[in-house]
């Protein structure tokens, strides 16, 4: 369980499924590692998605094993490509490397059951 007084920079309700069913599983180990990418980037991190129920994530066309379902992932906004440098160099120095850099965010997940590692520009 996490401790969200500990978390300085992210909120719970960030990591909440958007559909409203208040599915909250997210890995405390991916949080702490947000965290550490946040201090580090020394900006704002906005959490697109992140926890989705199954019926959510098939809704949005998320994949069948999406990482979202399993509370492993997060989809993270990109205002510019200035910051999109300063975040994924962050994401990366912290350990993450399930990494897809989309056109207007930056998935990353925990996932093991997905090939490790991967880092990937998607269109």
């Amino acid at each position: 369980m996490i401790d969200w007084k500990t978390i300085k920079h992210f909120k719970k309700e960030e990591f909440t499924c958007k559909c409203g069913c208040s599915l909250n599983n997210i890995s405390y180990t991916l949080v702490l590692m947000l965290e550490d990418a946040r201090k580090l980037a020394n900006m704002p991190f906005k959490i697109n998605s992140a926890c989705r129920c199954e019926a959510h994530n098939k809704k949005i066309g998320g994949v069948k094993d999406s990482a979202h379902v399993k509370g492993l992932a997060v989809d993270i906004s990109i205002p510019s490509d200035g910051a999109r440098f300063v975040i994924l160099s962050a994401l990366l120095n912290v350990g993450f490397c399930r990494v897809l850099i989309y056109p207007t965010f930056i998935h990353v997940d925990l996932d093991l059951d997905k090939p490790n590692p991967i880092i990937k520009i998607m269109k």
